[in-house]
């Protein structure tokens, strides 16, 4: 049996510069942080040729094109596996709540798989072929972040390419600092469905159509990861807080799906009660609002009382990881 996990993420600054359409033009930036929620996948050796898939659906099929599911399909083919095979996955936190779940499902699988197949693979070569088979061939509207952060863990930053080529480097933030900085975020949920997929669907046609009003947010979200990474740093956590309030009223500029009235009022009972600032992570539309604070008992006590549900996370610094063979 072989059981492989990948961890969840939120994007602490510059989401939305990991799409191609923006980074191919403009080069992109951001920083994320896994965490200590998993996505994980196992395999198991059929007793038969067949293909046994589980997930929120049941598969069993005799070839590799006959899955229906297409992440599982592509990865299959990626890693040369045939058939034989019992493939089964479980999350900690329910798909489309914005953190990254797709990306951590690909990157788990594509793990588990070369290790069925004693294939050796790295860090960026697991997150390239997880873009890879989202982006490239599954033809997803979205960015590179989530596969990346999902297979090197940690607090990290993010440089991508021109030439698709994407630069990691861990945020230079001392241990004490890093506690703190943990300690001082909180995620809430704010219910409701989501419309992510079309909100980055939207987002990435007017990058590629080169709108000038996409292309100009876009630039200043990037400068509000660099201007993040240069605060979290520096230890300067309360600026911190101000930088994600002005990533979030940007980010509602690029969609009038971005938000509702509900987020709206969860978002301003936030700053009433202790929040110097925060976002929605993930595309949009719903999910969780991440917070920055100087009083979380506080920030809780009013958040929980509106009906919001808290998730309680620390940091992951192992990444995509195999966890028994």
């Amino acid at each position: 049996m072989i059981i492989v996990r990948s961890p969840l993420r939120i994007t602490l600054g510059g989401g939305g510069t990991d799409l191609p359409s923006y980074y191919r033009d403009h080069e992109g930036f951001l920083i994320a942080a896994a965490i200590d929620k998993y996505v994980y996948v196992t395999i198991l050796k059929a007793f038969t040729s067949d293909f046994i898939i589980r997930y929120s659906a049941n598969e069993l099929v005799s070839s590799v094109d006959a899955i229906r599911h297409p992440i599982v399909r592509e990865a299959c083919k990626l890693a040369g596996v045939h058939g034989g095979v019992e493939i089964v996955s479980t999350a900690e936190v329910p798909s489309g709540a914005g953190l990254g779940s797709s990306g951590s499902f690909t990157t788990a699988l594509l793990r588990a798989l070369h290790a069925h197949q004693r294939q050796i693979v790295g860090l960026d070569g697991l997150a390239a072929e997880a873009c890879r088979i989202e982006i490239d061939l599954l033809n997803e509207p979205i960015g590179k972040q989530d596969q990346y952060i999902a297979a090197y863990g940690g607090v990290t930053c993010f440089e991508f390419h021109r030439d698709d080529t994407v630069g990691v480097q861990p945020l230079r933030i001392a241990d004490e600092d890093l506690t703190g900085f943990e300690e001082s975020l909180s995620l809430f949920y704010t219910g409701g469905p989501r419309a992510a997929s079309s909100i980055l669907r939207e987002q990435d046609q007017r990058t590629k159509t080169m709108d000038a009003a996409m292309i100009r947010n876009l630039h200043a979200v990037k400068e509000l990861g660099l201007r993040s990474k240069a605060a979290l740093e520096a230890g300067r956590f309360e600026e911190f807080g101000a930088i994600l309030d002005e990533h979030w009223r940007y980010k509602k500029q690029r969609s009038d799906r971005m938000s509702n009235e509900r987020i709206d009022q969860l978002y301003e009972l936030a700053l009433r009660n202790g929040a110097t600032g925060g976002k929605l992570v993930g595309a949009g539309g719903g999910g969780f609002l991440m917070f920055h604070t100087l009083d979380k008992p506080k920030l809780r006590r009013a958040m929980l009382g509106s009906g919001a549900s808290e998730l309680r996370f620390r940091f992951d610094f192992e990444g995509t990881k195999l966890v028994s063979r």
